[in-house]
């Protein structure tokens, strides 16, 4: 570590690492690795746990005031009042893990106020460190990244996510994957958000969508982005909460070509929805727990991020003049 960094996000890289310790180990025999699925297609392990219970004792010690939201035990341990939250997903893209598909990481995020300040995401498998300090910049094993400069979607590689649980709207999906697919070089699905979203911040792929995510899976990569050059919000190009399930994350001008594409498909574009309106569609999200609803009730109360202003809106055409009448 660093002593160039800020202390926290020291902290929390020794959290990740320590997190990652123990994911490398059970890695070895991945076999033996007990599982649980907590709904269709959405599985927990017992690394899972002992790699969030890790990273929780590492922050709690060094900080025994902040709150915690993970997704594993939710709001249960920590202090639930602190302006200090630490955002945790102890094994993002479980799935691949328990198949042995080398795609999975660590993601910590501190939010101050229902700010994002301080992020890591580390992948085990290749000791790659992603960090960032708000304001500071984002860094990939102490080198400075940037987002891509690509700025003709035909040429850009696009990661997403699929749709996995029973209730997804497949064909809507579709529909999204089909309009960008046939427009860029490429569409890619690793299968861990977290690492997609750090990828874009390094300028690995030239940008990133998803729907049906959860803090945990946004919180660092958001600050990522955002200190690599990016920008990231909703399929309309609104910045917003990061408990919002919608994400699209790009290089600027590459966001603005994608939010063409995808806003047709937002549930929460303000340029055409009230105010009213939007809170009704948040409402038909799936039932959350009672860990995300302390969480939603926290960042609800906290004070709005400074974030990057929304891709405009293509101007509409004006109507056409009626021809004059004759006399």
């Amino acid at each position: 570590m660093s002593s160039s960094l800020h202390p926290m996000l020291n902290v929390a890289i020794r959290a990740a690492r320590a997190a990652g310790a123990i994911i490398n180990r059970a890695a070895l025999d991945v076999e033996a690795v007990r599982i649980s699925q907590k709904q269709v297609n959405d599985f927990v392990t017992e690394v899972d746990h002992a790699s969030e219970n890790a990273i929780i004792d590492t922050l709690l010690t060094a900080y025994p005031h902040h709150g915690i939201h993970a997704e594993e035990s939710g709001t249960t341990r920590g202090n639930p009042h602190s302006d200090h939250v630490w955002i945790i997903d102890p094994l993002d893209g479980t799935t691949n893990f328990i198949h042995g598909f080398p795609v999975y990481c660590v993601s910590i995020a501190l939010a101050v106020k229902g700010r994002i300040e301080q992020a890591v995401v580390y992948d085990p498998t290749r000791n790659d460190l992603f960090t960032a300090t708000r304001g500071r910049g984002a860094y990939l094993n102490d080198r400075r990244i940037r987002v891509s400069k690509r700025t003709h979607l035909p040429e850009c590689l696009i990661a997403t996510g699929f749709p996995f649980r029973k209730g997804d709207d497949f064909p809507t999906y579709l529909q999204m994957m089909s309009d960008v697919m046939q427009r860029t070089a490429g569409l890619r699905r690793p299968g861990a958000a977290a690492l997609d979203l750090a990828y874009v911040a390094a300028g690995f792929t030239d940008g990133f969508f998803e729907t049906g995510l959860k803090p945990w899976d946004v919180a660092a990569g958001s600050l990522l982005v955002t200190e690599a050059g990016g920008l990231i919000g909703n399929f309309a190009g609104e910045a917003g909460h990061i408990d919002q399930p919608e994400c699209l994350a790009a290089n600027p001008r590459v966001y603005a070509q994608l939010v063409a594409i995808l806003r047709k498909y937002s549930r929460f574009d303000s340029a055409v929805r009230t105010s009213d309106e939007r809170r009704e569609v948040v409402s038909l999200k799936k039932p959350a727990d009672a860990s995300d609803a302390a969480f939603q009730a926290w960042a609800s109360d906290a004070p709005a991020a400074t974030e990057p202003a929304a891709a405009p809106r293509e101007p509409s055409a004006a109507p056409a003049a009626e021809p004059p009448q004759q006399p």
